[in-house]
């Protein structure tokens, strides 16, 4: 028993040897900053300055001082945390200096238990750097990240005017007006002309329900008697301003829109010609000008010819990642990044869980809407989801048909292949014939053959 534990240490003591000689110096010129709100720490090698872990205030004229400290001391490649948005200044001025920044994950750059400090952390992610034990996040390039910040501020103004259409709602209610019962969206053509009619005085509800857009589905008489309440001073000024706060984001909407326009015409790279779409491009809350036709001209391939995939998705992709995907060599590190491929969370050879990390990746919140979207779709796409949906939890059928969107889409930009829909009734036929065969397969273990129904009734 003692050789053998003598045999394990030996064993133990070479591994560990052979792990020391291939944890070696990888990046020599490497740097690590601790980013904060208001004052920056940097730590270089301890041979390249007298006082190589310094403290630099977050002004514009410090952070330039930060650049050239670095440069004198000869650093080519510098690691940081993804803290808030503070790095972003400091990202573009040592990207502008020549020097490769690498973003990194707090999660993934945790120091030793109870030794917690500014300074200590950029120490710490020096050594990390040193050794090439950390990997930079994403980061696309400048349009791209034009386009991106332009994409983002829209989804804030959408989130911005969804609240002032809860207000409106709420005003209404307060005053019984019973107007959300009858019309699917109060802010559609019929409830938007009822509503400003309202705060210009208008307090008669026939007079009211004559807005009514032809194509809305209840009576003029309906309309009219919802609109019966107690029109109360104080809910009227709430309901004025929140209309008035709807419209102001519907002018820094269309603002953003022509931002977007203009960034995506400076992406445009493919001259082919569209090809004609198979189905209804309109979203409510889509910009106004045609952006299939432009982010097809950015992509060169039109992903909204995938079942669930709008053009809200479209321009999301775009902006997101936008056409180059050199920094995912393969599809797997695609859907990593995406947080939506299975968990690995082994021990002892046994699977313990594989559920997929929380992510806040707005690509991958896209996709997960654009999965739900398929649950009634007549598509091979909304069958596969119906299928997931039947045998497995709701949430995660939807976290495997976003990762199959997601894979579609990665292969179509990286091969520049259009989509070929295979259909509802090609994709059931395949899955009736792949459970014939398990069925086979199985009864032929047990000795036993599987007769079709009509064979066997002239047996």
């Amino acid at each position: 028993m003692a050789q053998k534990v003598r045999q394990g240490l030996v064993k133990g003591n070479r591994q560990s040897r052979r792990t020391a000689a291939a944890l070696s110096i990888a990046h020599p010129n490497a740097a690590g900053i601790d980013i904060g709100g208001a004052a920056h720490f940097v730590a270089v090698p301890p041979d390249r300055d007298s006082e190589p872990v310094r403290q630099f205030r977050s002004f514009t004229a410090d952070l330039n001082q930060l650049a050239d400290w670095l440069l004198e001391c000869r650093i080519d490649i510098v690691a940081m945390e993804s803290t808030g948005v503070y790095w972003i200044p400091l990202f573009e001025i040592l990207d502008a200096r020549g020097i490769q920044v690498l973003l990194v994950n707090a999660r993934h750059v945790k120091g030793v238990s109870g030794r917690k400090s500014d300074v200590l952390d950029c120490q710490w992610l020096q050594q990390l750097m040193s050794y090439g034990l950390l990997r930079g996040a994403f980061r696309p390039q400048e349009q791209i990240c034009v386009l991106r910040s332009y994409s983002r501020q829209r989804q804030q103004l959408l989130r911005g005017q969804a609240k002032q259409v809860q207000l409106m709602q709420k005003a209404l209610i307060q005053m019984n007006i019973q107007l959300t019962n009858v019309l699917s969206d109060i802010v559609g053509l019929t409830g938007q002309a009822i509503l400003r009619a309202i705060v210009n005085g208008e307090r008669d509800g026939r007079k009211l329900a004559k807005l009514r857009h032809w194509r809305v589905q209840a009576e003029e008489a309906q309309i009219a008697k919802s609109l019966a309440g107690n029109w109360r001073e104080e809910h009227l000024f709430s309901l004025k301003q929140a209309l008035a706060m709807f419209d102001a984001y519907a002018e820094r909407l269309a603002e953003c829109d022509a931002q977007i326009e203009n960034t995506l015409s400076k992406l445009q790279r493919h001259t082919t010609e569209l090809p004609p779409s198979q189905r209804s491009q309109h979203a409510k809350n889509s910009p106004k000008f045609d952006v299939r036709e432009r982010v097809f001209r950015v992509l060169g391939v039109d992903i909204t010819a995938i079942a669930g995939i709008d053009i809200g998705t479209a321009l999301i992709v775009a902006a997101e990642v936008g056409p180059d995907f050199s920094r995912f060599p393969t599809v797997k590190h695609f859907t990593s990044w995406l947080g939506l491929c299975p968990g690995t969370k082994i021990t002892g050879g046994k699977v313990i869980s594989g559920r997929t990390l929380r992510s806040a990746n707005r690509l991958a919140q896209a996709l997960r809407v654009a999965a739900v979207s398929l649950r009634s779709s007549k598509s091979s796409l909304g069958a596969y989801y119906r299928r997931l949906a039947g045998r497995m939890e709701k949430s995660k059928a939807i976290g495997a048909v976003a990762h199959k969107l997601a894979r579609l889409i990665y292969m179509m930009i990286t091969k520049g292949r259009e989509y070929v829909e295979q259909g509802l009734e090609r994709y059931e036929a395949r899955q009736h014939e792949l459970a014939m065969k398990n069925v086979a397969k199985r009864a032929a273990a047990l000795g036993l053959r599987v007769v079709p129904a009509t064979e066997a009734c002239q047996l």
